[in-house]
């Protein structure tokens, strides 16, 4: 018998832990794959004396860095036993580490935070987790594995993690982080928990958008970046038909990740777009789109567990986390087609702003515009108005002249 068959503590478990995954559509060489890693992994804890009943997600991780991988390997050690501790917290042979009161009572404020996020901001899924990360982030910062003593901060506290967050090696490049503290800061207050609203003293990021025009693709640009993604071999009617909603109706990254299969209403020819703020607007199909869409779901989607439209195409095939994947298949558009990007951080906006810039060089109102996009306030469509360069020059005063240069 090889080493790699030697029965372990851990192969009773196996069979169960494969049904779970095969349910989420992993496919049969995966499964091999993680049995023969856990095989390792379980000979390593019989090396150490731990049980399988003693494991934890945070022993598991540790343990599992342990275990040499090759440099191309895709399967993360660590992760797969965490993935595999959960298994048995769910069948009941583990149990999961009990919280310190310090982080009972971290857990208590932050899902007291999460409710009035969702139910009195209406914020978004996506929104709400990473104003969350930051003001854990500000807690461990400030009380580390300690108690809250949340009337004890003060003004010089708030600088200090400020300070903390730009000298990053790669600090934010935007008003994110000041934006989700004064949300938490004002909801410390307005809760009583604090006695100074600590929001007004956090630092305003300077970022003069009024000062640059909106960075764009031209319409040649756009449809080769379009081309590219579409003739992926593995995922290119995915990608295309999320491009494709963007390109073409100026749908955000985060709404078309939202997107559900009963957003797509087909015989009215609809689509329902869950926009910021829980605010949902119906569009028209365009041809063009509905046929992505098409395509997509007769040629790649598989997942039966989730009624999400775009999914992982790696198993268990579920909704993206976030809209960053957006972000990483135009990066690999624009090195695939040369296209330059219109910044050096490439941002799925770029789209949204590619259609409204070449609707305003094609004679669309500002109010068009606006009714497209779904923009709440005019002041946000004006920042195209500074693209129409032929209205703007039916406005403009002539350059001042002296009288002796006449």
């Amino acid at each position: 018998m090889e080493i790699s068959d030697q029965i372990t503590s851990l192969d009773p478990y196996f069979a169960s832990f494969e049904d779970s995954l095969s349910a989420k559509n992993y496919k049969p060489d995966t499964l091999a794959n993680y049995r023969y890693l856990l095989r390792r992994f379980g000979r390593l804890l019989e090396t150490e004396g731990i049980a399988p009943s003693a494991l934890t997600p945070e022993l598991a991780v540790e343990l599992g860095r342990r275990l040499p991988v090759t440099p191309k390997s895709q399967i993360k050690v660590p992760n797969l036993a965490r993935l595999f501790v959960a298994h048995l917290i769910e069948i009941g042979v583990a149990t999961r580490s009990p919280l310190t009161p310090a982080q009972a009572e971290r857990a208590e404020l932050l899902s007291n935070f999460e409710t009035y996020l969702l139910q009195q901001r209406g914020l978004s899924p996506r929104t709400i987790y990473h104003v969350l990360r930051f003001a854990d982030r500000f807690l461990d910062h400030r009380f580390g594995d300690n108690m809250l003593d949340l009337p004890a901060m003060n003004i010089r506290d708030v600088v200090a993690f400020m300070e903390h967050l730009l000298a990053r090696k790669h600090p934010f490049r935007d008003k994110t982080p000041a934006t989700h503290l004064r949300s938490f800061f004002q909801y410390l207050f307005a809760q009583g928990l604090t006695t100074t609203n600590l929001s007004l003293s956090v630092p305003r990021t300077h970022k003069p958008w009024g000062a640059r025009l909106p960075r764009h693709l031209s319409p040649d640009e756009v449809e080769a970046v379009l081309a590219s993604v579409r003739v992926n071999p593995r995922r290119g009617a995915r990608d295309y038909a999320m491009l494709m909603l963007m390109a073409r109706l100026g749908l955000r990254a985060p709404e078309v990740i939202a997107m559900q299969l009963d957003d797509v209403d087909w015989r009215a020819g609809e689509l329902l777009v869950r926009g910021k703020g829980q605010r949902h607007d119906r569009l028209p199909i365009p041809p063009d789109v509905g046929e992505a869409i098409i395509g997509y779901l007769q040629q790649e989607r598989t997942s039966t567990t989730t009624r999400t439209l775009f999914v992982t195409h790696r198993a268990p095939n579920r909704p993206f986390k976030d809209s960053q994947v957006i972000n990483d298949i135009l990066k690999e558009a624009f090195a695939a087609t040369g296209v330059k990007p219109p910044t050096p951080y490439v941002g799925s906006h770029v789209l949204r702003h590619s259609l409204a810039t070449n609707m305003v060089r094609s004679g669309a109102s500002l109010e068009e515009i606006g009714d497209l996009l779904r923009h709440r306030s005019r002041a946000t469509t004006m920042i195209y108005a500074k693209l129409d360069t032929d209205g703007l020059r039916s406005i403009a005063q002539s350059w001042p002249v002296a009288e002796e240069a006449r």
